[in-house]
């Protein structure tokens, strides 16, 4: 068990470490005299022509298509851990839920009051809302013992919610005029992929099948395609209690996949701006609205929000965590990268001027995030004992623990 984790671990941390790589390899080319081959790559157009969007760009085939199966692995970490995991009982959902309604309003109202007054950029208020579980995570696998089990789950749980709450903005507010036939066409799709795992089907490759022909109907539809994946997901059988669970079986099997692949990619295609503007660059509205949101919003978004649920009494604090720590893990939600990537090209279609100034907003609060997230829970020392409520930290810990 315990190599088991030491490997998980490992994984996780290079695959936070191979998402940053993608990162700064993108900045570079951006940057450097390989900036028109990198724009020339992003917008050459291949494969098919499909209805509505003709001949899509590599850059689009990336943030539709391959996006879709990251979807697709969020929507089956959310089922498994909302019926047969960490969220399994209203009790384990109080503290997540709340610090995630936290931590997505405080930076949509934070972005909101920078940018009042500026026509147009409004529509970005969701860009700061999001959480990037795989660069988070990441980090804390880097800190090792520095980040007790307690808060990786806390974090993790809070990031599982706010993926929820991502995913539901994009359907509602970033869904382009609907075509209701392909949009009805691709429901009855999925209650028809519902019913197979109803009526005994535990083999993949139907759900698969239907995963491809959602994407296409989805597509059509007009609400952005990526919530295919999670569509798909929702129909795919948990099992609880057989022995090869389709869910599980589908989990692991692309996970690897999507965080050593399709997010790496998106990473590249999506992280590359210009940065020839220098430290001015930040001041503008719209960069200054995200980095402000991501870095401020969110810590005091989730740490207001898991402090007033403790206080209240709405739910235990998290057992082997002191205050400090749980601070970290708020800053560490601050590291939005790919989920506020793929909201703010969705806020600005067609004004590629603004995705770029989002894009220098999301890094450099993401960058701030992980770093003072980083430098708080490793210059705290880990604690030893497990906690279970209020009075037991307390006890333990004194003024350093939740009270």
């Amino acid at each position: 068990m315990a190599d088991r984790s030491e490997n998980q671990q490992r994984q996780e941390r290079n695959a936070g470490l191979l998402l940053i790589a993608a990162a700064a390899g993108a900045l570079i080319a951006a940057n450097s005299p390989l900036a028109d081959e990198y724009e020339h790559l992003l917008h050459w157009r291949m494969g098919p022509i499909l209805p509505r969007y003709g001949q899509l760009d590599l850059h689009h085939w990336i943030a539709d298509g391959l996006m879709a199966t990251f979807f697709l692995l969020v929507g089956l970490e959310v089922k498994r851990e909302w019926f047969d995991g960490r969220l399994s009982t209203p009790a384990e959902r109080r503290l997540p839920i709340l610090a995630a309604a936290a931590g997505m309003a405080v930076p949509a109202i934070i972005y909101l009051a920078v940018v009042s007054g500026h026509d147009g950029l409004a529509k970005g208020w969701a860009i700061p809302a999001a959480t990037d579980i795989a660069f988070a995570v990441g980090v804390l696998a880097i800190l090792g013992r520095h980040a007790p089990p307690s808060i990786k789950l806390l974090l993790v749980t809070i990031a599982i919610v706010d993926d929820i709450g991502a995913v539901i903005i994009i359907a509602l507010f970033y869904t382009a005029d609907l075509n209701v036939t392909a949009l009805s066409a691709a429901l009855a799709l999925a209650g028809g992929m519902a019913a197979l795992g109803q009526f005994g089907v535990r083999r993949l490759w139907p759900f698969l099948l239907g995963f491809a022909l959602l994407w296409l109907l989805m597509l059509a539809s007009g609400v952005h395609a990526t919530i295919s994946g999670v569509l798909a997901a929702l129909t795919v059988p948990l099992g609880r209690g057989e022995a090869r669970s389709p869910l599980k079986r589908l989990e692991h099997d692309i996970h690897p996949w999507v965080m050593f692949g399709v997010v790496p990619i998106f990473g590249f295609a999506s992280a590359g701006v210009e940065l020839s503007g220098g430290v001015g660059l930040l001041l503008q509205p719209l960069p200054l609205a995200i980095l402000l949101g991501l870095f401020l919003g969110k810590q005091l978004g989730i740490f207001g929000g898991i402090w007033l649920a403790i206080k209240a009494g709405v739910a235990p604090c998290p057992e082997q965590a002191q205050w400090r720590q749980i601070y970290g893990a708020s800053l560490l939600c601050g590291i939005g990268f790919t989920m506020s990537l793929f909201i703010g090209a969705l806020a600005f279609p067609v004004k590629q001027a603004l995705v770029d100034e989002a894009k220098i907003g999301i890094l450099s609060g993401s960058l701030l995030s992980a770093v003072a997230g980083y430098l708080v829970l490793r210059l705290t020392p880990p604690t030893e004992c497990p906690v279970e409520d209020v009075e037991e930290c307390e006890e333990l810990f004194g003024a350093d623990q939740p009270d």
